[in-house]
C-alpha cells in the first residue's frame, strides 16, 4: 500500500514574501491526482495567485522572458548560477518584473475604431464631389424608338419632373462609381456596414474572408459591385443605419446564415438595388417621385420593399440557394408591375411593427443613431439644390442595359 508523502517546500517571490507549495495527492478510481498547493490554495485552472492582495501576475511574451539572465541560463543548459549570482539575477529580474507596471501597450487600429458613418453624410459626400466623368456615360432612362416610343408617351407612367432630374442622375452617376481606398467616406461606409450586421465596434480589415461572413462573393467587396456600383453599399447603407428599418435588415441577414435557406446576404442585397434602379429607368417610380418631390428617398425605400418581398417569399415557401435564379426573376417582375403596392406593403409592415413593439427575436439597439428624417424629408433635402454561402452569382451591368434587356440576375 502506497504512503502519501507530504512534502512542503518554502520559495521567496519576487516580491520578498515566502510562498508555500505543498502537492496533495488524490486517488481517483486507482489513479493519482497531484495538486501543488501555494499558501493553502489548491493552484488549478481557475485559481490566481496573488501577493498581498495585489494584481494577479501577468503572463509575459516569449520574447520578454528572454530577456531575464536567469533563463538565459536555463535555457542554455548552462550549469544552475551560484547563491551569490542567483540574488543578482533574481534582483534584476524583480527590477524587470517592475518596469512592466510602466510599459502602456501601443495602439493597435482597433483601439480607435472609425466613428460609424449615416446615410446622410455618405449622400452629402457624393453631393459635393465633381462626378461630371460619371454623368456623361449614365442612362437614366430607357431609349425607346418607332412605335415603342409613341405608346410609351401616350400610355406610360408620367415623366419625372424637370426639377427632380438633377437628383435622379446623381443616383444614376453613383451608381457608376466605384470603391475608392483612398476615400475615407467609401472606407467608412464598408467598416459600417459590417460592424451594423455583425454587431462588432471594432474595425474590420479592408480585405479577408471575413466580408463572406456578410453575404460577399470573396475578400474584397468591391468586386461584387459590377452591376450597381457604390450605390449597391448606399442602400446597404440606408437599410442598416436607419433605426425603423435595421431590425428588419437583421432579420433577413439572420435567414441568410440559416442551415439549409441560407443565401448572400450582400450580394442579394445588390440586387435588390439593380432590381430598383431598373425600375427607376423604365420610369416607373416617376408618378411616386413627383408626388413626394424626391428620388433619393422613393428609391431608398423601394429597395427596402424589394428586399421585403423577396424575404418573405424565401422564408414562407422555404426557398434555398437552389430557387434563387426563380426567385429573382419572379421578384423583379413584380416589382417592375406592381411599384405602388410594393410600397404600400412596406409602409404596412413597418407600421404593424410600430405597433408591436420589439419583435420577438430582436432587441434595442445601442449603437443606433438618432431617428433619420423620414424618407419623404430626407429625399427632399437630398434633392434640394442639387438637383456567402452558396453559388456565385453574376450581374449584368445596369448601367447600360440594352433596351431590350429585362437585366435579371442569373445564378451559375
Amino acid at each position: 500500500m502506497e504512503e502519501d508523502i507530504d512534502v512542503t517546500s518554502h520559495t521567496e517571490g519576487l516580491n520578498g514574501l515566502s510562498h508555500e507549495s505543498k502537492p496533495i495527492e488524490e486517488i481517483t478510481n486507482g489513479h493519482t491526482n497531484h495538486k501543488p498547493v501555494m499558501n493553502g490554495l489548491v493552484i488549478g485552472h481557475n485559481v490566481k495567485d496573488h501577493t498581498n492582495g495585489s494584481a494577479p501576475f501577468r503572463s509575459l511574451p516569449i520574447s520578454a522572458l528572454k530577456q531575464n539572465g536567469l533563463l538565459q541560463t536555463l535555457t542554455a543548459g548552462g550549469d544552475p548560477p551560484k547563491p551569490a549570482e542567483e540574488n543578482v539575477e533574481l534582483e534584476k529580474a524583480r527590477q524587470e518584473w517592475d518596469a512592466l507596471e510602466n510599459i502602456q501597450p501601443s495602439l493597435t487600429e482597433d483601439s480607435n475604431p472609425t466613428p460609424l458613418i449615416s446615410f446622410n453624410e455618405a449622400l452629402q459626400y457624393f453631393q459635393t464631389t465633381d462626378l461630371g466623368d460619371l454623368l456623361k456615360n449614365i442612362q437614366p432612362t430607357i431609349r425607346r424608338t418607332g412605335l415603342a416610343a409613341i405608346t410609351h408617351f401616350l400610355f406610360g407612367p408620367p415623366r419625372l419632373h424637370r426639377e427632380l432630374l438633377e437628383e435622379r442622375d446623381l443616383v444614376f452617376a453613383i451608381a457608376q462609381c466605384h470603391v475608392d481606398n483612398s476615400q475615407p467616406v467609401h472606407m467608412r461606409v464598408l467598416q459600417t456596414i459590417y460592424k451594423r450586421l455583425i454587431g462588432s465596434r471594432l474595425d474590420c480589415p479592408r480585405y479577408g474572408a471575413h466580408w463572406e461572413n456578410i453575404g460577399f462573393q470573396g475578400t474584397d467587396p468591391a468586386t461584387d459591385l459590377r452591376g450597381t456600383g457604390f450605390l449597391g453599399l448606399m442602400h446597404t447603407l440606408y437599410f442598416v443605419m436607419d433605426p425603423e428599418t435595421l431590425p428588419l435588415a437583421r432579420d433577413i441577414y439572420k435567414l441568410s446564415q440559416h442551415p439549409t435557406q441560407n443565401f448572400p446576404f450582400s450580394v442579394m442585397s445588390i440586387n435588390m438595388t439593380r432590381i430598383a434602379l431598373q425600375v427607376l429607368r423604365e420610369e416607373a417610380l416617376s408618378k411616386e417621385c413627383n408626388r413626394r418631390q424626391q428620388v433619393v428617398g422613393v428609391l431608398n425605400e423601394f429597395y427596402v420593399a424589394t428586399y421585403l418581398h423577396l424575404y418573405q417569399l424565401w422564408k414562407t415557401q422555404q426557398k434555398t440557394i437552389a430557387d434563387s435564379g426563380f426567385v429573382l426573376k419572379e421578384v423583379e417582375l413584380f416589382a417592375k408591375k406592381n411599384p405602388k403596392q410594393m410600397l404600400r406593403r412596406l409602409e404596412v409592415f413597418l407600421k404593424e411593427r410600430r405597433a408591436g413593439g420589439i419583435p420577438r427575436g430582436t432587441s434595442p439597439d445601442p449603437q443606433a443613431q438618432q431617428p433619420s428624417p423620414s424618407l419623404g424629408d430626407r429625399g427632399a433635402r437630398a434633392g434640394t439644390g442639387q438637383g456567402s454561402k452558396g453559388k456565385e452569382m453574376h450581374f449584368t451591368g445596369v448601367c447600360d442595359l440594352p433596351p431590350d434587356m429585362e437585366g435579371e440576375a442569373r445564378l451559375i
